[in-house]
């Protein structure tokens, strides 16, 4: 027996950022909706893209895709013409392209589009490879090697073009030196980005290291796996080396050991942590002489009994940080609960969830995490529960609040008792074109319209809540407001002939008329809407349920002003601001104005009064009446003027006297008419 035997896993082994990002992005959108699918394979292994089947989301092909469908782009990412044929069905897209490839799609479209060559290292076929040369907008070439570099460049003439070479992410490191030697050699004037993931390179570097020190490595990964491939020719330069998707195919291979002391474990960047260990373990099974009829499988789950996924469990808190919560489940294993299955509410950190010492109900997820700790989802049994309570809402048309997690196609998602509540826009909305983007992270109130059990789906209304509060706060107003009462609101809209304000769910309008003093003013000139203002209930009609308002201060009536600072027979400046037939109309102070007569504004006699005075024009004046009541004024420049002796009358004819009083009753009436006619436009209006 090789008792002693070594074995190492490579610290790098395993998913990178990148395909870790995208599983992770599937699992939650399999738990926030139906009817999700991914475009093609998510990642290079099998035995992930079949858990995720069974779960329901299914690899598809682009002609396949529906509008009804959420399609998950993975992390090898697509070329322009997929997403604008994804927008053309419909769909709803979510994009778990690895950013590492999202800067090169970014890099490639640029340069292309300055009139760039770009030139790809990696395989023509493989799909990253294939998605950054469908984001160029010009010539592109895909090469292996470096002599198939060569080989383009003579055959392109590329020498002569301006060209941008990069790399695929995974692409072999040395190949790439080599590649760039060709580049300095053959495209001197070239721009070269290093493009190759530091994930990357650091796994090829410690396969390499790893490869060197052992006398067997096996190297796990999909066998579609670019990235895999490239670790199990680096490793196979150094050492025996094999290549297995899983602890079935190493056990079946039937390998000769002897001889072999040492053993390293690497794995591509599609290989989950389970399986590497369950490579592992096989492994030192093997090394140790174990019966062939060993069933490892069959062990490794007796020993995690009565764990196994999908079991209710409880388990005392042990310790919390921000990222993960351990507790202790009474068994040899332990167990981790990730925060983002903690809860569904964004705004909670983990201390905010569970503190230690707590005992909580929880779901297994995994038994054989890398590290042989349980993973845990107290998100998934809280939900559960929640959804009893969700019904049972809906049963007593009761009131319910919630966060708003995510603006989806459609609608918004509100966590409430841990369970997504789906709202559609129409229901979400206060107003038509609202952004829900503003309801995101928000709390919200809502009741529930249906509820589906068996697929634990719940539809609900923002709107309802909404209608009904306003419905309780307008009879609440209207049985509690009196006229004459100032109360507060909001300026919710501006119009030409006035303003609505909304009162605390009722909504009540100050006409023009009524919001100043001044009426040559516009409202927007007044207030804007989102100010809050003090209004003067003016009027209330219980049957119609309109409310006017007024906004006018008395202490800025401007007749008030003028009644405490002027008086008959003072001299005042006035701006001529209109000019009628029988004389002219003077503003004294905003908002007061004062009729010159014809027969005031010369010692001589006036045909036409625009021959004397413009609007615009100021004059000096005195007062020489105030009727208060029919708040009317006359002014008279002629009283300031010296008195000039009166022409002679012809001989032959005897000059007549000038009768002022129709004139005058004249003057009355027009002022009646105009003042009239701005009423019945204000009350029009």
């Amino acid at each position: 027996m090789l008792t002693k035997c070594k074995i190492c896993v490579a610290a790098t082994a395993g998913f990178c950022f990148g395909v870790d990002n995208a599983v992770k992005i599937v699992y939650n959108e399999l738990d926030n909706r139906n009817n999700v699918v991914t475009l093609g394979p998510i990642i290079h292994n099998t035995d992930v893209v079949e858990d995720l089947r069974s779960k329901g989301a299914v690899p598809v092909r682009l002609d396949q895709v529906s509008s009804e469908q959420t399609v998950i782009i993975r992390s090898h990412g697509v070329g322009l013409d997929v997403y604008k044929r994804l927008e053309e069905v419909g769909a709803r897209v979510v994009d778990a392209t690895c950013p590492f490839v999202a800067r090169i799609h970014r890099i490639v479209n640029k340069s292309s589009a300055e009139g760039c060559t770009i030139l790809v290292a990696g395989d023509p076929q493989h799909p990253e490879v294939i998605g950054i040369r469908a984001h160029c907008l010009g010539e592109s070439f895909a090469f292996s090697d470096p002599g198939e570099l060569e080989r383009l460049v003579e055959q392109n003439a590329l020498s002569d073009k301006k060209t941008v070479v990069l790399a695929q992410t995974t692409f072999n490191k040395a190949v790439w030196e080599q590649c760039c030697e060709v580049v300095r050699r053959l495209l001197p004037g070239a721009e070269v980005f290093d493009t190759i993931c530091n994930a990357t390179n650091e796994r090829q570097r410690e396969v390499r290291e790893l490869a060197k020190q052992s006398d067997l490595m096996v190297i796990v990964g999909g066998s579609h796996s670019s990235n895999t491939a490239k670790l199990f020719d680096i490793a196979s330069q150094h050492c025996k080396s094999v290549y297995v998707q899983n602890a079935g195919e190493l056990r079946k291979m039937r390998l000769d050991l002897s001889g072999v002391r040492s053993v390293g474990i690497s794995a591509g960047a599609s290989t989950p942590a389970y399986i590497i260990k369950e490579v592992e373990q096989t492994m030192s099974d093997l090394l140790n002489n174990v019966d062939e009829e060993f069933n490892w499988e069959e062990e490794m789950e007796k020993s995690l009994k009565p764990i196994h996924i999908g079991k209710r469990v409880t388990g005392t808190v042990l310790s919390v940080n921000n990222t993960e919560v351990y507790v202790d489940l009474g068994t040899k294993q332990q167990g981790m609960i990730p925060a983002s299955e903690l809860t569904d509410d964004p705004t909670k950190k983990p201390e905010d969830v569970v503190k230690v010492g707590d005992e909580i109900d929880l779901l297994v997820l995994k038994t054989n995490d890398q590290d042989g700790v349980v993973t845990l989802s107290k998100r998934k049994v809280d939900a559960a529960a929640g959804f009893e309570k969700i019904v049972a809402a809906k049963e007593a048309d009761e009131v319910l609040t919630g966060v708003v997690t995510n603006v989806v196609k459609g609608g918004v998602l509100v966590s409430c008792n841990g369970v997504k509540v789906f709202i559609p826009a129409s229901q979400a909305a206060p107003k038509r074109d609202f952004n829900l983007d503003e309801l995101l992270k928000q709390e919200v109130s809502f009741k529930i319209l249906e509820v589906n059990e068996a697929k634990q789906r719940a539809v609900g209304s923002i709107r309802i809540v909404a209608r009904e509060a306003k419905a309780a706060a307008q009879t609440k107003f209207f049985e509690n407001t009196q006229p004459g009462e100032e109360v507060e609101g909001v300026v919710k809209s501006i119009t030409d002939y006035g303003v609505f304000v909304d009162l605390g769910g009722v909504d009540g309008l100050v006409r023009r008329v009524d919001l100043s003093w001044n009426r040559d003013k516009h409202p927007s000139e007044v207030v804007s809407v989102g100010d809050k203002i003090t209004v003067r209930i003016k009027d209330i009609d219980q049957e119609t349920k309109k409310i006017a308002l007024t906004y006018k201060k008395d202490s800025e009536n401007p007749w008030e002003i003028f009644k405490a600072n002027y008086e008959v027979g003072q001299t005042v400046k006035a701006k001529i601001v209109s000019i009628t037939a029988f004389g002219a109309f003077a503003q004294i102070i905003d908002g007061i104005d004062g009729l010159i007569h014809i027969s005031q504004i010369a010692n001589k006699r006036v045909d036409n009064v625009n021959d004397i005075l413009s609007v615009g024009q100021e004059v000096e004046c005195k007062i020489t009446e105030i009727d208060l009541d029919k708040k009317r004024i006359s002014l008279s420049i002629r009283a300031l003027l010296p008195q000039e002796e009166a022409d002679e009358p012809d001989d032959e004819t005897e000059a007549e006297p000038v009768d002022e009083a129709p004139a005058a009753e004249e003057a009355d009436e027009a002022v009646a008419a105009e003042e009239a006619a701005a009423e019945e436009t204000s009350d029009a209006e």
